[in-house]
């Protein structure tokens, strides 16, 4: 028995990445786990990885910066797996790169429309359902970039930093609940969204500094236990244990045990 058995969870950006592993390490601790993608091959590829794993899953190919696409996600999954309890919104884009004057506009808010729009979106749908029955748990998928001013990287940063204050204002409203939310930054593997940005010629020109670091990391045989730490990370999150911790946004090294034991110790000193 998992310590997600029975429960039900809902990943997006599933099909490769932190979102892959998120939905395989939940599901190997007995969560049936709803996928979604825009890709439909690759989050069948992770359906049949956990069925053969002995674990249940659903795929969905779901476009999450479209509210009607969302609804009829969260009814699929409700109709096949049951009520959700375990949200985590994992879908992003690194660019576009550059000064913002010279940014094409329309895909710098398309940029936001994932890190924001989506995460919104799926809060909205999935959150009711949550509230009324007193448990749930939302983990958005962050970055280190909302809290750094990195020239040339405005989309990313922008959207992250919104992502946890997003969180942080969620959180706030579910107080009393049953219901946390939750942000984390999942780590450095040299996923697909790092080799776009390595292939994407203004990245190249703007970020070389960057670039090398990632090809550095694709070259680092210890690169890929980020992932690991990200699906225990989220693990231990959904496990209910560290719900105190509501509203706030962790990195990997951040010891979650301490940040819950000064909580506990502010709230005795209030």
């Amino acid at each position: 028995m998992g310590i997600l058995q029975g429960q039900v969870a809902l990943v997006t950006g599933a099909g490769r990445g932190f979102g892959r592993a998120i939905a395989e390490r939940f599901a190997a601790e007995g969560a049936k786990v709803a996928l979604l993608a825009r890709s439909s091959a690759q989050i069948e590829e992770v359906e049949h990885a956990i069925t053969e794993a002995g674990g249940e899953a659903v795929t969905i190919r779901c476009d999450v910066t479209d509210p009607d696409a969302i609804r009829h996600a969260e009814h699929a999954v409700e109709t096949v797996l049951g009520p959700l309890d375990l949200l985590v919104s994992n879908a992003g884009v690194p660019g576009p790169f550059g000064p913002i004057w010279e940014v094409d506009p329309d895909e710098w808010w398309r940029a936001q429309e994932i890190h924001i729009r989506a995460p919104f979106l799926l809060m909205h749908h999935v959150l009711p359902g949550m509230v009324s029955r007193g448990r749930g748990r939302v983990i958005c998928v962050s970055a280190k970039a909302a809290r750094i001013v990195a020239p040339h990287l405005s989309a990313y940063c922008t959207g992250k930093i919104a992502q946890n204050r997003l969180v942080a204002e969620a959180a706030a409203e579910l107080a009393g609940t049953g219901v946390s939310a939750f942000a984390i930054d999942p780590g450095f593997v040299p996923t697909q969204l790092a080799r776009d940005t390595m292939e994407d010629e203004a990245a190249q020109k703007y970020l070389g500094n960057m670039v090398e670091r990632l090809k550095e990391r694709f070259d680092d045989p210890e690169a890929l236990g980020d992932l690991a730490r990200c699906a225990q990370r989220c693990l231990d999150l959904a496990s209910g244990r560290y719900d105190a911790l509501s509203g706030g946004y962790y990195e990997l090294p951040d010891d979650l045990d301490e940040a819950l034991a000064a909580k506990a110790s502010e709230a005795e000193e209030a």
